[in-house]
């Protein structure tokens, strides 16, 4: 588990270890890692903490042979962690842009490489990429995490088909996130006026990491979304794009942004849970956030649901005939 000391990394990591699995916990940040270490032990897991940076192609690499060593062949790999930065796009300098992309892009380009190294001899294991409604729609303010998070897409797209031609039992899907109530709107670097926020409506992350972990169990599905945002989100953006620009462009910034003043911890260069705080799964919004998704609850029961509607159907025509 990637980015596993704070926000959807560590709530999944506690949702794997209510099954009683073995988790390794990857991040940068000591405190965090040790925190998650703790939550994963309380919830009947058995956690494994190695402090890495997924930009790093031997950290990860020396990650993974740690995990098969200490905890046995991996069966699921999880990648989510990311770093990003909130400002207009000509106010990010280069090697900002470059550490944002080698951290949120190729971090899951290296975790998914050491994965199936690993996996494809065995013919088994699932590969769970974390993404999020900005894969399909970039909003203004985050243009180096929205490139990345499309490059996740089309990269999965590409791994998914390759697979499927080696008929490899090995599986990748995705699941596409809505906004979360995590610490990162507290720790990414930002250049905004205002404290950052997520685009309303937030959703606590325990709604998403249960998405992570039910797509690991069920891997067959390429893609999973979460939360009707997600949906609507990516609907709207295939049929009236072209709208979709022009209302961001016009609530983009304010949507963005609290009240109060711009104070983060900065965590592109160096971990913010490195300097004696623990920041959590949760971020500063529980007051304005959801535990519960309808739209989750009806994807996994589309079956039900279906099997309602054709029985409303056939009740409904049976009466309108009667009535004739």
């Amino acid at each position: 588990m990637t980015g596993a000391s704070g926000g959807v990394g560590r709530a999944a990591a506690v949702e794997f270890a209510r099954r009683g699995d073995r988790v390794a916990l990857l991040a940068r940040g000591r405190e965090g890692l040790e925190g998650a270490a703790r939550d994963v032990a309380d919830a009947g897991g058995v956690p494994l903490v190695i402090p890495l940076d997924v930009a790093d192609y031997g950290q990860v690499e020396a990650a993974a042979d740690q995990v098969e060593k200490e905890l046995g062949p991996i069966d699921v790999w999880v990648n989510v962690a990311f770093t990003s930065v909130f400002a207009p796009f000509d106010e990010i300098d280069p090697s900002e842009f470059k550490r944002v992309t080698e951290v949120t892009y190729l971090g899951y380009v290296y975790g998914t490489r050491v994965a199936l190294a690993r996996m494809k001899p065995r013919d088994h294991g699932t590969i769970v990429q974390v993404g999020s409604a900005l894969a399909y729609r970039g909003i203004p303010l985050q243009s180096a995490y929205c490139g990345a998070k499309h490059a996740i897409q089309g990269f999965h797209d590409s791994l998914r088909c390759e697979l499927m031609h080696d008929k490899s039992q090995v599986r990748v899907t995705m699941v596409q996130l809505p906004a979360v109530n995590t610490p990162q709107f507290s720790w990414v670097l930002s250049r905004l006026p205002k404290h950052p926020q997520p685009v309303p409506p937030i959703f606590q992350p325990e709604v998403a990491a249960d998405a992570v972990v039910y797509a690991a169990g069920h891997p067959g599905r390429r893609e999973y979304w979460v939360g009707g945002p997600t949906a609507l989100t990516i609907m709207a953006n295939k049929f009236a794009a072209g709208l979709l620009d022009r209302y961001l462009a016009r609530t983009g910034y304010t949507s963005q942004q609290t009240d109060l003043p711009n104070e983060q911890a900065a965590n592109l260069w160096n971990p913010a849970d490195n300097r004696g705080r623990d920041y959590g799964a949760h971020g500063v919004f529980d007051d304005r956030s959801t535990a519960r998704s309808y739209q989750v609850w009806a994807a996994r029961h589309r079956g039900l649901l279906g099997g309602a509607a054709a029985a409303a159907a056939v009740t409904a025509a049976y009466f309108t005939r009667s009535h004739r």
